[in-house]
C-alpha cells in the first residue's frame, strides 16, 4: 500500500447516498444520490423511504464515483463506511454494502463515526487539522461542540443539544412559514431580504443560570415555540406574516447562540482554530458571523465549501484515509449499524 491510500467511503446515515473516493487529502470523486424530494411532501425524512432509496441508489452511485475518479473498484486500498450515528435502517444499507465490497475485493474495512467524518472532510480543502482544534458540528440531527486532538481517536465532547438540533429547528420553522423542505437553504434565502433585528426571539441556554449547568450545550425547542406563537398571533389578528423578517430574526438567534458558545468554548480550552461542519455550516449568516466574531478574538475559522458540509461520501473516505495513513487497525466484518454511536467512538 502506498503512502497515499486510495479509499472509498460510503455514507447512508440519513437521506443521501454518498460515495466518495479520496487519495490522501485529495478528493477524486464525490457522488451523491439524494432522496430529499421523496421526503418533501412529508415535511421531514421518513426512515423507511430513506432505506429503500439507499438500496436502489447504492450500486449506481458506487459506479458513478469510480467513473469520475477514473479507477476500478479493485484499485482501492480500503473501504470506509459510516457505522453511526444516524437512522438505523439507512445505516444498515451502507454497512452491508461496505462489508460486501470489503469481502469481495479482499480489502480492509473501516467503520467510522459520522460526526468525526464531518470534521475530517475539512482536510480535503484546507489541509491537515491543527492539534487541537474546536469543532462546531450543526446539522438536522446534531448540534455539538467537540475538542479534537486527533480526528482518528481523540475527540472529546464539550457540549451538545438537549432537545431540537439547529437543523431540525430550521426545518420546523420553515414549515411554519410555508417554506419547502429542507428548511435551511430556504430560510437562508428568505432572510436575505429581511431584518434580523425586527423580532427579538429568545437565545436558549444563555442566561446566567443556564450557563452554570449548560455552558456549552444547545437548546432550540424554545426558540421554535416562540416563532410559532409569534406567527400564530399575527394570523389570529388577521395580519400578514412578514416571512423574510421572521426568517432573518430566527436565523440570527440560532447563529448568535451557535457562535457565542463555540467561541466561549474555544477560549475556555485555549484553542485558536474553530472548524464548523455539518449541513447548517452551509448557512451564509453562520459563516459570516463566525468569521467576524472569531477574527476579533484572533481565532481562525475553517469551514468546508457548502457541498462538503452536507452528508457525503467524501467525508467518510477522508476519515478512512486518515485511519489508513496513521496505521489504525481495521474494523471487523461484524461491525454494527449503531444509530446512537457516541462521538468518542471514532472507529468501530
Amino acid at each position: 500500500m502506498t503512502d497515499e491510500p486510495l479509499v472509498l467511503g460510503i455514507e447512508t446515515s440519513c437521506d443521501e447516498t454518498g460515495v466518495g473516493i479520496v487519495r490522501g487529502h485529495t478528493l477524486l470523486a464525490d457522488a451523491v444520490a439524494s432522496s430529499v424530494e421523496e421526503h418533501a411532501r412529508f415535511g421531514g425524512v421518513v426512515p423507511e423511504v430513506a432505506s429503500r432509496a439507499h438500496l436502489e441508489a447504492m450500486v449506481p452511485t458506487v459506479e458513478r464515483a469510480c467513473d469520475t475518479a477514473g479507477i476500478a473498484l479493485r484499485d482501492v486500498d480500503a473501504i470506509a463506511v459510516t457505522s453511526g450515528p444516524g437512522l438505523a435502517g439507512a445505516l444498515l444499507v451502507g454497512v452491508a454494502a461496505a462489508k460486501a465490497l470489503a469481502i469481495g475485493l479482499g480489502k480492509p474495512l473501516y467503520g467510522v463515526n459520522h460526526l468525526a467524518a464531518h470534521v475530517a472532510v475539512d482536510q480535503l480543502e484546507h489541509g491537515a487539522l491543527p492539534d487541537p482544534c474546536l469543532a462546531l458540528l450543526v446539522s438536522g440531527g446534531h448540534s455539538s461542540l467537540l475538542r479534537v486532538g486527533d480526528v482518528t481517536g481523540d475527540v472529546t465532547p464539550l457540549g451538545a443539544t438537549i432537545d431540537d438540533a439547529a437543523g431540525e429547528a430550521f426545518d420546523k420553522v420553515a414549515r411554519l412559514l410555508g417554506l419547502p423542505f429542507p428548511g435551511g437553504p430556504h430560510i437562508d434565502r428568505a432572510a436575505a431580504s429581511g431584518s434580523s433585528v425586527s423580532i427579538d426571539f429568545p437565545r436558549g441556554l444563555t442566561s446566567r443560570r443556564d450557563l452554570e449547568r449548560h455552558r456549552f450545550d444547545f437548546s432550540f425547542s424554545g426558540l421554535k415555540t416562540a416563532v410559532a406563537r409569534w406567527v400564530e398571533a399575527r394570523e389570529a389578528a388577521g395580519e400578514p406574516v412578514p416571512v423574510a423578517d421572521v426568517a432573518a430574526s430566527f436565523q440570527e438567534a440560532v447563529c448568535d447562540v451557535l457562535v457565542r458558545k463555540a467561541l466561549d468554548a474555544a477560549a475556555s480550552e485555549g484553542i485558536d482554530h474553530l472548524l464548523i461542519g455539518g449541513g447548517v455550516a452551509a448557512n451564509s449568516r453562520l459563516r459570516a458571523m463566525a468569521e467576524q466574531r472569531a477574527g476579533d478574538l484572533g481565532i481562525r475559522v475553517r469551514v468546508p465549501r457548502p457541498g462538503l458540509c452536507t452528508d457525503n461520501g467524501a467525508m467518510v473516505a477522508a476519515l478512512g484515509s486518515e485511519m489508513v495513513r496513521r496505521g489504525r487497525p481495521a474494523s471487523g466484518l461484524d461491525i454494527p449499524a449503531d444509530s446512537s454511536l457516541p462521538v468518542t467512538d471514532v472507529l468501530v
